[in-house]
């Protein structure tokens, strides 16, 4: 009887063995089988100036996206996205008026309507070292292209100003203790579509725990920009981003720095306020959107306040703003100029 039971014992523990060996292998097989994914997102806004008339585009303040009057049209995005053990792509195509200005109307490809947000593909060449290809959304900034990824709907100068994407090979580095590092080559600024200088830019990152410190020099130009954030306590959350652009030889320069304090009052419900302070140097008359004197030289305060409820996948985002700039950029209900502009919004956002 003995013996039975031993042996009894023994071809049980063999089949544990066996099922445990059996399920390790497929949870394995599993976690390195190739992902494919299809996610992106879909927004809509309305718009109306409290201080001027909403009967023209061009009164809006001189920030990116979210400038049209009344009822208006965000962007669809949609984005493929394979995922092998040491390789994959990301193809994220946009369209609508953001996607639009999202990618310059490229010029070479405007006729046929160039929708390509970001294309590229990357390689996993150890734990530590990746390499991407293609055109990729910038590194620079606190803000993205993707109205799903932002706090606030409408976009800050900074956000505005700097690059929105890169076109080039890039490495990052894990460096490990929550130290990381990027190395970038790549056309010139907004040169996304081909090359057609023969000038290269290179770009830097370096960052640590979630702060990043980020360089680029493009064609004479060079900016440095810092983005980061802090949790103050499980419900507050304070992000940061400072930049400073300069062309050489006073071909112009802005500087700009912008806090995002932003609360949980639920799990449903968030509030958030963007404080900016941005200023430019040597960019004569109003193209930059904020005015600027016979010097070249302009300044602008811009107060964003956000709400954000969600329900389900869908992110509903009233919004109030104020923009103050130091020359008379603006105009009143009047049509007299004048130095602010009061603004509100509305927007609903969908992400799958």
């Amino acid at each position: 009887m003995k013996t039975i039971i031993t042996t009894n014992f023994g071809k049980n523990l063999a089949i544990a063995m066996v099922s445990l060996l059996s399920i390790s292998a497929f949870a394995q097989e599993e976690e390195t089988k190739p992902k494919f994914s299809l996610s992106g997102s879909v927004d809509a806004y309305y718009r109306a100036n409290l201080t001027a008339p909403n009967d023209e585009e061009a009164i809006a303040p001189g920030s990116s996206f979210a400038n049209l009057p009344g009822f208006s049209l965000g962007m669809a995005n949609v984005i493929a996205a394979y995922e092998g053990e040491k390789v994959g792509f990301v193809a994220d195509l946009v369209f609508g008026p953001r996607g639009t200005d999202a990618v310059f109307a490229s010029p070479m490809y405007s006729a046929t309507g160039n929708i390509v947000n970001q294309l590229y593909v990357y390689w996993s060449v150890s734990d530590d070292v990746t390499l991407t290809f293609g055109n990729f959304n910038t590194f620079l900034g606190y803000e993205v292209i993707s109205p799903a990824s932002n706090f606030n709907y409408s976009t800050s100068y900074l956000f505005s100003y700097g690059p929105f994407s890169h076109t080039g090979l890039k490495a990052d580095f894990d460096l490990g203790n929550e130290w990381s590092a990027m190395l970038a080559v790549m056309n010139p600024t907004d040169l996304t579509e081909f090359n057609p200088t023969g000038d290269y830019a290179v770009g830097a990152q370096l960052g640590y725990s979630g702060q990043f410190l980020n360089f680029v020099y493009s064609q004479g130009s060079f900016e440095i920009d810092f983005t980061g954030g802090f949790d103050v306590s499980e419900e507050f959350f304070l992000g940061i981003n400072a930049a400073h652009f300069s062309v050489e030889d006073n071909g112009g320069s802005f500087t700009g720095v912008a806090l995002y304090p932003q609360y949980a009052v639920s799990e449903t419900f968030s509030l958030g306020l963007r404080g900016e302070y941005f200023m430019t140097g040597d960019f004569l008359g109003n193209a930059t959107g904020i005015g600027s004197d016979i010097d070249g030289d302009g300044s602008v305060l811009a107060l964003t306040l956000t709400g954000s409820a969600t329900i389900g996948d869908l992110i509903l985002k009233p919004e109030i703003r104020l923009d103050s700039s130091a020359e008379e950029a603006f105009i009143d209900n009047d049509l007299a100029p004048t130095k602010s502009l009061a603004s509100v919004l509305f927007a609903a956002i969908y992400s799958f």
